[in-house]
């Protein structure tokens, strides 16, 4: 430079170096003019190194900055080749200390873009970077500069970025585009930007995410460049913008996120159109094809096509390249040229580009930052969001959805118990689309693709239809020619895509001509049901049975009870560790939860052999024992449900085995479980199967069954475990007999209560039957009070009851039901004098009153069963008295004379007519106090009056 130049150039008045710039603007026009590119140069190294890059001289940085800006200016188009040495030094001047510096920067950096348009695209990077912090920058003038700077930045990107390649170029570039006929690699490389993007995206400054936002918008609006390819690179730092609390950011990252979300929309409906469209050609052609061999009357036609087909090869091969106008065989025929030709013009419209059809979004990647962001954030916008756009992705790529299932269910039924309403419905919309695609999936891929693979190997000459070899050989040969024209690298894409319908199990098609399935559909289907891992959303859905809110937990349960229906198999491989999970949500408050989970345990049981059945039934019942509430509240509902979904003679059945070992010690089949061992839990446990088996609907086919012993032998054998099981309660086992109309047994039980202790328990038990009796569930036992000749033990039984029942409520109640039909029981009572006819119609009409027949005859031993119930009684009343009294029972068991007290102890027979033994008389009193405790305890509001009048009984007793 002139030394007057490279002295105004360093001058402190902003003028003056003005002066300086233009005389040098106006020595490089000259130098320009003159070819002069050696001075030029040396100009332009001055600028840089003398001026630009005096750090600790401002107004000489200053001077160099606007010096190179007149530089550029006066070169103009020439600017291009001395660009990698002007922009540098302006680019390190945004970071100066100084702001004015900075303001200049990018002054000089707008005068060189403006001069340079395309060719700043070299230097995109740098640019961007030093804008991205100069947007935050605390200088009002630097950011109004940084911002003149943006938009000449982003008009030039908008004009140029897709198409601009630099004229400057490497000679070996030059030398491999001409060889390879490559087009030259433009300005602008998206590749090479998005890390850079990448890094920025996470920044917390407000100017500087509308700043970013504001790019990705426009470099998303240009369509040559798809940004929607590289979305997942920044779709996290999107996503966090949503909780920007400047209004701008949040609006503008909405808007981008929408923006990008329909992107993805239109692309995969392009993808599934051109596929579709694609198919459609195919199928109509190979209709064509086979309508025009089998159906034309044409003999000329079908000797062309055997011809053809004997020379496929050389047919599809000229077929290729044969021009489309050529409508003639060169025989002659054209039938099958036309067809070929056909096919080749049908597959015109698929080599044009469509925008988006090449396009390759990466589902996966995004679904990952969706369901992560999802699982992480407790925001609502970001919730909403990435519900919204999970949801859309169950339309365009439910297969990729699957991998993603178990992470996404584990947030989506959270999510259903959102305290917003927006995210609840989106929420539910989200695991109402996940299910019904789950439901849609084929249930046996392994079958579907055993059929495939058949049919795929199966010989063109098995077809159903096939005239003639040959024209099975022309079908393989057009088969295999489209097979080929699919395979192009014009048409090939390196994602295959979805099928417009993946929602639908795939159709099981009978036999077709064509031997090739349509294999892309059925590979789609099974990777989509290989891909589905079941453990997985087992375990993520058993984990939010502890969820607190009740709408979670039903939802977790309705996705178990869809996939156990949907695969048995695979659920039942993993139920071992579900199994206690579910047992235990049998205690869950809401009863909708305890509801589905009975639902579920059911739907196991029917597809599990017997003994997942009893085990299951065994742990129901430790369950019971271990937590009695749950027996209090919700044993009726439990069983009652069971009792729907099963078989109701088969778990009645399981339980009173159960039960019965439990019981009895020397029983052969002992209890499967020590922890159930407890008599007086078998008690209680009867007790409410007893009630169950009387009042629930849903046992009135185990009702008419037992009423009906003499029936079938299965009936019988039902009874005699029932009974068995049932001994450990005695008001039960005679209802069970009441319920059976064993009115004989009932009454030789009576006379056993007669030797047992009436504590007040076993009253109040006795006045709930009494009501029971009085229901419509034994309407028969009322009638039959009508008839005294056939059931003459049925009236014992219930004056019996009478005996038992101090004067309470309960036994007005049965007093006046007997007082009502006692004329007619009067009348039917043989008189004591007369003698008893003995003829033979006499007797087989009392064998008809007595439907028990003979007492050792037929299925029943009622003997036996007799004597099981005694001996259970006694075990439960020393189990009491240990209870009572646990180390009076210690020193009994230790002294020698204990085992002979023992034995002399036993009640008498039933047979003897003896009363109650002198030994039970010693435990009456303290039976009685229990029997008080047993009524404080009991929740029986209607029996007040009753529980007084037993209390009075008992102080009575103990003052005698």
């Amino acid at each position: 430079m002139d030394v007057a130049v490279s002295k105004a150039l360093q001058d402190k008045l902003y003028d003056k170096r003005k002066a300086g710039a233009l005389e040098l603007e106006a020595l490089i026009r000259s130098c320009l003019a003159d070819n002069n590119h050696d001075r030029i140069a040396k100009i332009v190294h001055q600028l840089c190194h003398d001026y630009a890059y005096a750090v600790h001289q401002p107004h000489a940085r200053n001077g160099g900055l606007i010096g190179l800006a007149a530089a550029a200016i006066a070169l103009g188009s020439e600017v291009a080749r001395y660009l990698q040495e002007i922009v540098p030094p302006v680019l390190a001047c945004f970071s100066d200390q100084d702001a004015r510096v900075r303001y200049y920067a990018c002054e000089s950096m707008y005068n060189i873009a403006k001069v340079a348009k395309g060719e700043i695209l070299l230097y995109f990077n740098d640019v961007f970077d030093a804008l991205c912090k100069l947007a935050a920058d605390s200088e009002l003038s630097v950011k109004n500069g940084a911002e003149l700077l943006d938009r000449l930045v982003k008009d030039i990107v908008s004009e140029s970025a897709a198409t601009y390649a630099s004229i400057i170029v490497d000679s070996s570039s030059i030398e491999h585009g001409s060889d390879s006929g490559h087009e030259p690699e433009t300005a602008f490389s998206l590749p090479k930007f998005i890390p850079l993007l990448q890094e920025r995206i996470h920044v917390l400054n407000p100017f500087t995410r509308s700043f970013l936002t504001s790019w990705i918008t426009l470099l998303d609006s240009i369509p040559d460049l798809e940004l929607v390819a590289y979305l997942p690179s920044f779709l996290g730092g999107l996503l966090k913008y949503l909780t920007d609390a400047n209004i701008d950011v949040h609006t503008t990252t909405k808007q981008a996120l929408d923006k990008f979300l329909s992107e993805i929309r239109k692309i995969s409906a392009v993808k599934k159109g051109i596929a579709e469209s694609k198919k459609g050609k195919d199928a109509g052609r190979r209709r064509s094809g086979s309508s025009t061999a089998i159906d034309s009357p044409d003999v000329g036609v079908l000797k062309v096509e055997l011809k053809a087909a004997d020379d496929a090869e050389v047919d599809n091969a000229e077929a290729d390249d044969a021009p489309a106008d050529d409508t003639t065989h060169p025989d002659g025929a054209s039938s099958v040229s036309a067809a070929l030709e056909n096919g080749s013009d049908l597959d015109d419209p698929e080599d044009e580009w469509i925008p988006g059809q090449d396009v390759q979004i990466e589902y996966q990647k995004i679904l990952d930052i969706l369901v992560t962001f999802l699982s992480e954030s407790r925001n609502e916008e970001i919730q909403l969001t990435t519900l919204k756009w999970i949801e859309a992705f169950l339309d365009i790529c439910p297969e990729d959805i699957l991998l993603f299932t178990p992470r996404l269910l584990a947030q989506v039924l959270p999510a259903l118990s959102s305290d917003g309403s927006m995210v609840k419905q989106a929420a539910g919309r989200v695991n109402q689309a996940l299910m019904n695609y789950v439901v849609s999936l084929p249930e046996e891929p392994s079958k579907q693709t055993e059929s495939t693979e058949q049919a795929a190997r199966a010989p063109s000459g098995s077809a159903p239809v096939a005239p003639s070899n040959g024209l099975g050989r022309l079908r393989e040969a057009t088969t295999n020619l489209e097979g080929r024209r699919e395979s192009t690298p014009a048409l090939r894409s390196t994602r295959k895509p979805p099928s417009p319908e993946p929602a639908e199990p795939l159709p099981r098609a009978p036999d077709s001509r064509t031997p090739e399935p349509p294999a892309e559909t059925a590979s789609i289907a099974s990777k989509a049901h290989i891909d589905f891992d079941y453990e997985a959303a087992v375990n993520a859905l058993t984990l939010q049975f502890l969820h607190e809110h009740e709408a979670t937990r039903v939802a977790a349960l309705a996705w178990l009870i869809m996939l156990h229906r949907k695969s048995p198999r695979r659920i039942l491989a993993i139920h071992d560790g579900t199994f206690p999970a579910l047992l235990k949500t049998l205690s869950d408050p809401a009863e909708a939860v305890v509801t589905r989970d009975l639902l579920l345990l059911s739907q196991i049981s029917k597809n599990s052999d017997d003994s997942y059945f009893t085990s299951f039934m065994v742990n129901l019942l430790k369950l019971f024992c271990t937590d009695r509430r749950l027996l209090e509240t919700r044993g009726n509902l439990i069983v009652r449900q069971l009792c729907t979904s099963l078989s109701a003679e088969r778990i009645y059945r399981t339980m009173a085995d159960i039960l019965s070992s439990s019981s009895d010690p020397s029983a052969a089949n002992p209890s499967p479980d020590p922890e159930i061992d407890d008599i007086e839990f078998a008690s209680i446990m009867v007790q409410n199967l007893n009630n169950n088996l009387i009042t629930a609907p849903e046992l009135s086919e185990l009702r008419k069954r037992l009423r009906n012993l003499d029936s079938s032998k299965d009936a019988q054998t039902f009874f005699t475990t029932l009974f068995r099981a049932w001994c450990v309660n005695a008001v039960a086992t005679f209802s069970l007999c009441l319920l059976a109309q064993a009115y004989e047994q009932a009454y030789e039980l009576l006379k056993l209560f007669a030797e047992m202790e009436m504590t007040v328990t076993t009253l109040i038990q006795i006045d709930k039957l009494v009501q029971l009796l009085e229901s419509p569930v034994f309407t028969y036992l009322r009638m039959q009070l009508l008839e005294p000749e056939r059931y003459p033990h049925l009236y014992k039984c219930l004056y019996g009851l009478l005996m038992l029942l101090p004067q309470s409520s309960a036994f007005a109640a049965l007093k006046n039901r007997l007082n009502s039909v006692s004329a007619i029981g009067y009348l039917h009572i043989p008189n004591r004098g007369a003698a008893v006819p003995t003829t033979p119609s006499s007797v087989s009409t009392f064998e008809r009153q007595n439907r028990l027949k003979a007492r050792e005859d037929g299925g029943i031993r009622w003997t036996e069963l007799l004597e099981k119930f005694r001996t259970t009684q006694e075990r439960l009343r020393k189990a009491q008295q240990r209870a009572l009294n646990p180390h009076a029972e210690l020193e009994e068991a230790g002294s020698p004379e204990s085992a002979k007290a023992v034995v002399e102890r036993r009640p008498p027979s039933a047979a003897s007519g003896r009363g109650v033994g002198h030994a039970q008389q010693g435990t009456k009193d303290q039976g009685m106090i229990n029997g008080q405790a047993g009524l404080r305890n009991a929740r029986t509001g209607g029996l007040a009056q009753f529980g007084r009048f037993a209390g009075g009984v008992a102080k009575g007793k103990a003052k005698k």
